[in-house]
């Protein structure tokens, strides 16, 4: 069964929720606050996370932060606050999906649905029978969504898994952002450009932490292109 962190400071929402996603059969663990999510955190590790964004004391979005230095955790974040700006905060945090408030908690349970059956082919697929793209030491599994280099899996988040692939797919071509925009995120971005260029600075990141064989370039004014040392 699997087990979901509902983290919301409205006792009334985490019953909602846990109500609906019992009758599913999922485990349930609800907290008021991000210290007692981050505290139970480091013992157990749920197999996807709903996190209210206006919380007291630390937010949702930086609970999200915190967890994403150790963790590729599913996340969803719910909230009341509804502008585009915070969801495309939360998506650049590394979040899996976004649902304002007042939401339909049929439709929080069908996106919980969504996210897991997207992420668990990771631990259901063995790896040698993947479709590998790649070069030199580094490798994209991209039917477990596994990237190695060295024969080390790199921590990537499913957005930056899905920017990674694409630009390998489309190696030594610059891509635009209005391109990577459309094919990685697949809604109007229109203004928030930095969505892109934060999830680029995040996997150049941890392309040089792994010593990876895979330069992302970026062209000035356009975009950005994936070139190998090779």
């Amino acid at each position: 069964m699997k087990t979901v962190f509902i983290v919301d400071d409205e006792k009334r929402i985490r019953d909602l929720i846990e109500m609906y996603l019992k009758k599913e059969g999922y485990v349930t663990k609800s907290f008021s606050n991000a210290k007692d999510t981050l505290e139970e955190f480091k013992i157990n590790v749920p197999d996807i996370m709903i996190l209210d964004i206006m919380m007291r004391d630390m937010d949702g979005l930086d609970l999200c932060r915190e967890i994403r230095k150790t963790s590729n955790v599913p996340i969803i974040f719910v909230s009341a606050r509804s502008e585009e700006l915070d969801r495309i905060l939360g998506l650049e945090l590394g979040a899996d999906d976004y649902l304002p408030k007042p939401f339909s908690p049929r439709e929080l349970v069908a996106r919980v649905k969504t996210v897991l059956k997207r992420t668990s082919s990771v631990q259901q697929v063995n790896e040698e029978k993947g479709n590998v793209i790649g070069f030199g030491d580094f490798e994209m599994y991209t039917d477990i969504r596994v990237a190695k280099s060295r024969g080390k899996e790199i921590p990537l988040t499913i957005k930056e898994f899905n920017l990674l692939e694409y630009l390998v797919k489309n190696l030594n071509t610059p891509m635009s952002r209005e391109q990577i925009i459309g094919s990685v995120w697949g809604y109007d971005h229109d203004g928030y450009d930095r969505s892109v260029d934060d999830t680029i600075k995040r996997i150049r990141k941890k392309l040089n932490e792994y010593g990876a064989m895979i330069k992302i370039k970026t062209v000035w004014g356009y975009g950005y292109r994936v070139d190998s040392d090779e």
